[in-house]
């Protein structure tokens, strides 16, 4: 079965078992997984095949982003240029269902977004953020004197995500102009890059700083992706540049409860009340309402949620980070990534439920990035292939997260079988369907 396998690559069996299971919650990230990672987020794409394959799995099926729906570099603008604008994606209810910014920016299949739980003074000062990053990067780039005028502007342009909920200072396009896409990189360059980070980071706990003097105490955070892992429940480890890899390349200021993990529970309570007529957690609850440790979800979860009722839950993500560090004298992991929490919070769901529950791992390192560790395949004695590493740190054998199965084709390869299972989910209703009037 499925949920006992670790690493598998039995794409047909995961496709089988997403047409033929009736009680289902797909909850799935975006960047990377059924879009390949690319380093200007304008020119991001998507299948307008795999976009129709999924409304075989309405209410069934619920994207979960750091990303955003709306904006220039929003969902709904790559949705409508993939099939044709908005008088094409709104009839054909086109528009993927879920949530964005990390869990507070709702969308139904009909494009309508709401904030739940947003407040207006929170909006105002989150739209304020994307010119204090552009004038950051743009006074670290005048003090390189290496960029012209003109080129200065459009690797800022192409850097600053200016999303209503989280505003993004992205730096792919600028790691490629600072250290350059050899696999050997000068340590001056990559020390350059890790300067900019730095003045990133110091923005960003500066901007944390005015909120609380405008009287939003503790209404934001940072999200660093990817980061080595959290300090407590608040702040994440920044992944600063080396030979080997960029580390993080994207900061993004967000509302506070805006963590995947929670949207996990907003979701599942918009599940059930669409599949029951209940709300578990009540007709209002949204993911800052949430609790912030894995523990203390897990724990509503189980009070609240009715296990004869809960579904098979798959959770599909591409970024989980295990790094090790020296420690005190010995080795330390440090564990990370924009999926891993929603992640390890599915998994600890069918754990305490006893219902099974699936994690898929896409490999996103195919893109134009190079903060990401490709999945190295081998064979086993039979000559089947086989994952030998890639998830993570090669040597950190205790990871508390099982990833069942992989995709080391990247997202066309996810696609590919997501497309499969909605045809088999489609050809299974009709066969239902014709034996119900027989």
């Amino acid at each position: 079965m499925l949920h006992h396998q670790t690493v598998s690559l039995d794409h047909a069996a995961l496709a089988k078992l997403l047409s033929g299971t009736e009680n289902l919650l797909i909850i799935q990230d975006l960047d990377g997984v059924c879009m390949p990672l690319v380093n200007d987020p304008l020119t991001r794409t998507i299948d307008q095949r795999y976009l129709e394959a999924t409304k075989q799995f309405d209410e069934h099926f619920f994207v979960l982003t750091n990303g955003e729906h709306v904006g220039k570099r929003g969902l709904q603008t790559i949705t409508e240029r993939a099939v044709g604008g908005a008088a094409v994606a709104k009839p054909k209810r086109l528009y993927l269902p879920g949530l964005a910014a990390g869990g507070v920016q709702w969308q139904d299949r009909s494009g309508t977004v709401s904030h739940p739980g947003v407040g207006q003074s929170e909006l105002d000062f989150l739209a304020e953020v994307a010119e204090r990053i552009e004038r950051t990067l743009d006074d670290f780039l005048k003090a390189q004197h290496t960029f012209s005028e003109t080129e200065r502007a459009q690797l800022v342009a192409a850097s600053v995500l200016d999303n209503a909920a989280s505003p993004t200072a992205n730096l792919n396009s600028l790691y490629n102009k600072l250290v350059g896409q050899s696999k050997t990189t000068a340590s001056a360059d990559v020390e350059r890059f890790v300067q900019l980070q730095q003045h990133m980071v110091t923005l960003m706990e500066e901007l944390l700083q005015e909120a609380e003097a405008a009287g939003l105490t503790d209404q934001f955070f940072v999200h660093y992706a990817p980061n080595l892992g959290r300090d407590g429940f608040v702040h994440e480890a920044v992944w600063f540049a080396d030979a080997q890899t960029a580390g993080t390349t994207d900061f993004q200021f967000m509302l506070r409860g805006a963590v995947k993990e929670a949207g996990v529970l907003a979701l599942l309570n918009h599940y059930f009340f669409v599949h029951t007529g209940n709300y578990p957690l009540g007709v209002d609850f949204n993911a800052r309402q949430a609790p912030r440790s894995l523990d203390d979800m897990l724990l509503l979860v189980t009070q609240n949620f009715d296990p004869a009722h809960m579904p098979t839950i798959v959770g599909v993500g591409d970024t989980v980070t295990s790094q090790a560090v020296e420690q005190n004298g010995g080795l330390e992991f440090k564990r990370g990534g924009s999926d891993r929490n929603f992640l390890q919070l599915i998994q600890n769901i069918g754990q305490a439920t006893g219902t099974p529950t699936l994690r898929v791992f896409v490999d996103s390192s195919g893109g134009e990035l190079r903060n990401r560790r490709p999945i190295r395949l081998g064979t086993d004695q039979q000559g089947n292939p086989t994952v030998l590493d890639g998830i993570g740190d090669p040597s950190d054998d205790s990871d508390p997260l099982v990833i069942n199965i992989v995709f080391p084709g990247g997202p066309k390869e996810y696609c590919q079988m997501f497309q499969t299972a909605a045809d088999q989910r489609t050809a299974g209703s009709r066969t239902r369907d014709t034996a119900n009037i027989s």
